[in-house]
């Protein structure tokens, strides 16, 4: 599903996004920036779990088998 939407953009931001990403549409900028914060977003989440969880194992030989 997608959504039609106008927004204001600061044309600097948007200038300096297009250049260091070589992405070629505004649309995708926006598009892959959303999915960034998202990404990171549920990343941050993660990191609330750090030492509440048990963990059995022996890192390692795991890191060993890669």
């Amino acid at each position: 599903m997608m959504m039609r939407t106008n927004i204001v953009i600061d044309d600097d931001l948007m200038a300096e996004a297009l250049k260091l990403t070589g992405i070629r549409t505004k649309r995708e900028v926006v598009e892959t920036a959303l999915r960034v914060m998202i990404d990171l977003k549920k990343q941050a989440r993660v990191r609330d779990y750090f030492g509440k969880l048990d963990w059995q194992g022996d890192l390692e030989e795991m890191r060993q088998t890669r």
